[in-house]
């Protein structure tokens, strides 16, 4: 009974890690890009290739410095491992929620601004807000005026004397 107990926690915490692989960026990643997948087989296919060059009998540092096959291999490698390796880094961060006050901000005033450019009525409200409603005013020529004033008041003037 007791090995039956052992068993299923075995069993319950392989599950959990499955699940959790499963979840994984990284695993979806590999699983949906095609590239990565490649890139991944190839650094392998270098590095095994690599890696039985040198196991052939020979002295490892002779074969690292004379062995032109064994250098391309590791360079192979190297730049496969390394296109796989910024793949993994760049791989779908989870999606946050973009937007916010900042962001409604943001568009509020480039709305006002295009508002404000668009419509005379609307930049004449604005002006009165800030600076008060401004005064019209008539103008009259005071020349024509101030000539009848003085001919009035010489007349004025001759009636009572």
């Amino acid at each position: 009974m007791r090995g039956g107990m052992a068993a299923k926690k075995k069993a319950a915490k392989a599950g959990a890690a499955a699940v959790a692989v499963k979840r994984s960026p990284y695993v979806q990643r590999i699983a949906e890009d095609e590239d990565l997948r490649q890139n991944l087989l190839q650094a392998y296919e270098s590095a095994r290739s690599a890696v039985g060059r040198l196991q052939n009998g020979k002295s490892p540092s002779k074969q690292v410095f004379d062995d032109k096959k064994l250098q391309k291999d590791i360079r192979e490698a190297a730049w496969a491992f390394r296109d796989a390796s910024v793949a993994l880094r760049e791989a779908p961060q989870r999606k946050r929620k973009r937007g916010g006050i900042g962001k409604l901000l943001l568009l509020a005033i480039v709305g006002s601004a295009v508002a404000l450019a668009v419509s005379e009525d609307l930049r004449k409200k604005l002006l009165d807000a800030l600076f008060g409603a401004e005064e019209e005013f008539e103008y009259t020529t005071n020349s024509s005026t101030a000539s009848t004033e003085s001919t009035s008041a010489g007349t004025a003037a001759e009636t009572t004397t």
